[in-house]
């Protein structure tokens, strides 16, 4: 057999080797995309994220602001209240939206039966001004500034 004829057919050895690998690392890679592609509170058929919805907290010169995302809460499920130095605020819904016994959800994200949120309030915060309102599916809560922590414009002091 000459060198030539050899060198094609280890070409041909090495070519079937290599896509014969190829499908084990495509099935690794397709559980891998998998695993990746859904969190792992679905991985363990629990999702905790769900339970616990996302704030966004902002300043302004008076006030501290919270918005927290509750979708399909009424005002009445929440309460709201301050020990010590922290402002906690909880939801319970023990309504059930399930429609028929024999559903069986393959993915369920909104699902805020129940959940608590507790901030640390800061000594600049007056805690007897915070006010709170419910408005399409955000709660909004404002956190009044004690006065002695809100900017004061600069003055001028005179010399006598």
């Amino acid at each position: 057999m000459s060198h030539r004829c050899k060198k094609i057919i280890n070409l041909k050895i090495i070519n079937m080797n290599f896509t014969k690998s190829k499908a084990p690392a495509n099935q690794l890679s397709n559980v891998l995309n998998e695993v990746f592609r859904t969190n792992f509170g679905e991985l363990i058929n629990t999702d905790h994220s769900a339970r616990r919805p996302s704030v966004n907290i902002f300043e302004d010169e008076n006030a501290f602001g919270i918005e927290l995302a509750a979708p399909g809460l009424k005002k009445e499920d929440f309460t709201i209240k301050v020990e010590k130095d922290q402002l906690i605020i909880s939801a319970s819904n023990e309504e059930s939206h399930d429609t028929g016994k024999n559903k069986k959800y393959r993915r369920k994200e909104f699902n805020f039966t129940s959940f608590k949120r507790s901030f640390h309030l800061s000594d600049e915060i007056n805690s007897e001004k915070i006010e709170a309102k419910y408005e399409n599916g955000i709660l909004y809560l404002t956190l009044d500034k004690k006065e002695e922590a809100k900017e004061k414009e600069p003055r001028t002091i005179s010399i006598s």
